[in-house]
C-alpha cells in the first residue's frame, strides 16, 4: 500500500470511530477502489450505507467482507440486521444464528495523552488482526491496549467480542460482566452480553438481555432485530 492510501486508511478509520461518517467514506471509498482486500473496509462502508439507508449498497459491501474473510462475524450480523430491514427475515435469522454458532515496558511512565495513542493504536492493530480472523493475535493487541487504559469501556468490548468469535465465551462474559460493573447503562456492551449468551447457547438469558435493552431505548433497531430473532 503506497503512503496515500494509507493515510486515507487511516483517516478513514478515525472518523468512522468518531461515528463522522460522511466525511468517513470518500476516504474509505479510496481503498476499496484501490481493491485492496481489507474485509473491515467494506464492513464499515456496509455500515455507512445501512446508516444512510442504502440497503442494497450495504448489503454488497457486508457480502464483500464476508468473501475476504468468512469468519467475521460482525459483519456476518451486519448483514443479517441487512436482510431484516430488506424484509428478507428468514435469512437474516439463517445468518444470525450462524455468526454465533462459528466465532510498552513495564514501570514506563507516559502521560496520558500519550497512553491514550498508544492504547488506540493497539486496538487499530487488534482490528486488522480481527478482519483477518487471526483471533489470538487481536486478543493480544487489545489486551495491550486496555494494560495501558483499563478504564477504556469500548475496547474492553471489543476485546469481548473477540474472544467469542475465538469461542472464548466464558472469557468474553467476564470481560463484559466487568465492563457492565463499572458502566451499567453502556448498551453496546449489554448487546454483546446478550450475543455472547446466545453463542453459549443460554438463549433465555440472552432473550432477557436484549429485552432489557428495549426496555431502556424502545427503539433500538438491533436490539429489537437480535430479540425477534431469537424468539
Amino acid at each position: 500500500m503506497d503512503e496515500k492510501l494509507r493515510e486515507a486508511l487511516g483517516l478513514g478509520r478515525d472518523l468512522y470511530r468518531q461515528r463522522d461518517f460522511a466525511r468517513a467514506e470518500p476516504y474509505l471509498a479510496q481503498v476499496t477502489a484501490a481493491q485492496l482486500p481489507y474485509a473491515d473496509v467494506y464492513n464499515m462502508l456496509g455500515v455507512i450505507h445501512h446508516d444512510a439507508g442504502q440497503f442494497s449498497k450495504a448489503h454488497a459491501c457486508f457480502q464483500e467482507a464476508l468473501r475476504i474473510n468468512p469468519a467475521y462475524t460482525e459483519a456476518s450480523l451486519n448483514l443479517a440486521v441487512t436482510y431484516n430491514d430488506m424484509g428478507r427475515y428468514a435469512e437474516a435469522r439463517d445468518l444470525y444464528l450462524g455468526a454465533l454458532t462459528t466465532s510498552t515496558r513495564p514501570g514506563a511512565k507516559l502521560d496520558s495523552f500519550v497512553m491514550g495513542k498508544l492504547a488506540n493504536m493497539y486496538a487499530d492493530i487488534a482490528e486488522v488482526y480481527v478482519a483477518a480472523g487471526a483471533w489470538d493475535e487481536a486478543i493480544a493487541e487489545f489486551r495491550r491496549a486496555l494494560a495501558l487504559r483499563p478504564t477504556f469501556v469500548d475496547l474492553r468490548v471489543r476485546l469481548a467480542q473477540a474472544l467469542r468469535d475465538a469461542q472464548r465465551l466464558d472469557e468474553a462474559l467476564r470481560e463484559l460482566r466487568a465492563v457492565l460493573a463499572q458502566s451499567p447503562d453502556y448498551l453496546p456492551a449489554r448487546l454483546s452480553l446478550g450475543l455472547t449468551l446466545f453463542s453459549k447457547g443460554d438463549h433465555a438469558a440472552s432473550l432477557h438481555v436484549f429485552e432489557a435493552v428495549l426496555q431502556k431505548e424502545p427503539e433500538h433497531h438491533r436490539a429489537r432485530v437480535f430479540r425477534d430473532m431469537i424468539r
